[in-house]
C-alpha cells in the first residue's frame, strides 16, 4: 500500500515557510506542510508571569488553536465554549515547552514572547508544524529586540523542530497526513534540537506495543525529517537579509 500523495516513506511533504507575514507583530510566520498551513506570530511584552519576578529570566509560552473551518466540517471556537479542551491546552503547553528549550532566558531579560498559533488549515501534523513554524517568528522577534537593543545577542542555543512519524500498514512513515495517521498502528511527535537531541516525544501504539527495534528505527526517520526541516528554516530567516 503507497502514500495516498505517493511520497517515500522517508520523505516530508512539501514545507514552505514564509516570515514577516504580519506587519504589526515583532515575529510572524506561515508554515505550510502539504495541506496543513499554521499562522504564527510572536508578540513581546515587558513583563513575566510571577514565578519569573526579579529573576533577570524572560519566559516563552504559547497560544494554540484551530480555526472553525480548519477541518472538513466547522468546529465551534472555544472562546464560545468558554473553556479550552484538554487537546489545545497540551498542545499550547508542548509548543512553549519546545520553544523554551531553544533559548536563553536569562538573555533576554524579564519580558514575555507569546506566540500565537492558529491552524488555518488541517491535514494531520498540525502540533508538529506549528512547534517548526513558531521556532522561526521567535527567531525574528529575538532579531528585533536585538535591533531595538533591547538585548545584546540573539540567544538561541539550538533550532527547535518537530515531525510525525508512524507506522502504517506495518511500514514506518514521515510526516504524516490525517489519512495516514487515522489509519496509524503506532503515531508519535518527535521535538528536537539541531544536533539530534530530544525534547519532547509522544507516542501511542494504538494496537499491539512498540517494540524497541520500531522504536528506534521511528527515531532515525524523525531525526533526518527534522534535519531537512531546520534547513527549510535556517533558509526562511536567511531570507530576511
Amino acid at each position: 500500500m503507497g502514500r495516498p500523495d505517493g511520497r517515500r516513506p522517508d520523505q516530508l511533504r512539501p514545507v514552505k515557510i514564509e516570515l514577516g507575514v504580519n506587519v504589526h507583530a515583532e515575529g510572524s510566520c506561515l508554515i505550510e506542510m502539504g495541506r496543513t498551513r499554521v499562522w504564527v506570530t510572536a508578540s513581546v511584552e515587558d513583563r513575566v508571569p510571577a514565578h519569573r519576578r526579579g529573576t533577570g529570566q524572560g519566559w516563552v509560552t504559547a497560544e494554540y488553536s484551530m480555526l472553525p473551518r480548519s477541518t472538513h466540517d466547522r468546529g465551534q471556537r472555544e472562546s464560545i465554549q468558554g473553556r479550552l479542551g484538554g487537546r489545545t491546552h497540551e498542545i499550547q503547553r508542548l509548543i512553549g515547552r519546545a520553544l523554551r528549550a531553544g533559548v536563553d532566558m536569562g538573555a533576554i531579560g524579564e519580558r514575555t514572547i507569546t506566540l500565537d498559533c492558529d491552524v488555518l488549515q488541517a491535514d494531520g501534523g498540525t502540533r508538529t508544524a506549528a512547534i517548526t513554524g513558531a521556532f522561526c517568528a521567535l527567531y525574528q522577534a529575538l532579531r528585533r529586540m536585538k535591533e531595538a537593543r533591547m538585548i545584546t545577542t540573539i540567544p538561541i542555543r539550538s533550532y527547535v523542530a518537530a515531525v510525525s512519524v508512524g507506522i502504517v500498514e506495518g511500514e514506518p512513515r514521515l510526516d504524516l497526513d490525517y489519512a495516514e495517521d487515522f489509519l496509524a498502528h503506532t503515531d508519535m511527535n518527535v521535538v528536537m534540537v539541531e544536533d539530534g537531541r530530544f525534547i519532547e516525544l509522544q507516542s501511542t501504539a494504538e494496537r499491539e506495543p512498540l517494540s524497541r527495534p520500531d522504536l528506534d528505527m521511528l527515531l532515525t526517520l524523525a531525526g533526518a525529517g527534522i534535519r531537512d526541516l531546520v534547513t527549510c528554516q535556517k533558509r526562511a530567516i536567511a531570507s530576511l537579509g
